[in-house]
């Protein structure tokens, strides 16, 4: 066994433990966000499933059905469901791609760029509220400890 995995072994001692599980804590803590995040949202006729699509779009529109799920690493079945409730609502169209016939482009509506900076200014103020009193390094070692975190899961062939 490498080292890390020898360390993080015992770490996380020999048995599941809810309170000392990092998938438990992150878990929680993303579904703290997502109730905030929902709540102020609300007023402007945005859900959270669909923030995360808005935001990829806002950066550059005219994505792709699976970009956005790569982006977003969600299933197709889930992102189809998301995009046509979008649609739905006004915030979003399909347009043919005009390099591929076969894929649509999901386009923002003039409805959801407007939303932008309010919905931006919200989640800014979700973010805000998370990070309320704590220090700037314990912030940056959030982030670097979640990279981190993410890099390691997303390393599916990791020499145990």
């Amino acid at each position: 066994m490498r080292e890390e995995y020898r360390v993080a072994a015992e770490m996380l001692g020999g048995e599941f433990d809810r309170l000392h599980s990092p998938g438990y804590w992150t878990n929680l803590l993303a579904r703290r966000f997502i109730v905030r995040l929902s709540k102020q949202l609300q007023p402007l006729g945005i859900c959270a499933g669909q923030f995360g699509p808005l935001v990829w779009l806002w950066e550059r529109d005219g994505r792709t059905q699976a970009e956005l799920c790569r982006c977003l690493a969600v299933e197709q079945s889930t992102m189809a469901r998301t995009l046509t409730r979008m649609e739905r609502d006004g915030l979003i169209r399909r347009e043919p791609d005009p390099d591929d016939r076969r894929r649509a482009l999901v386009r923002l509506t003039d409805k959801a760029r407007e939303l932008q900076s309010q919905a931006l200014k919200v989640a800014h103020e979700v973010n805000r509220e998370a990070f309320f009193g704590l220090s700037r390094e314990d912030a940056e070692l959030f982030f670097r400890l979640s990279r981190r975190m993410i890099a390691n899961l997303n390393n599916v062939e990791v020499d145990r």
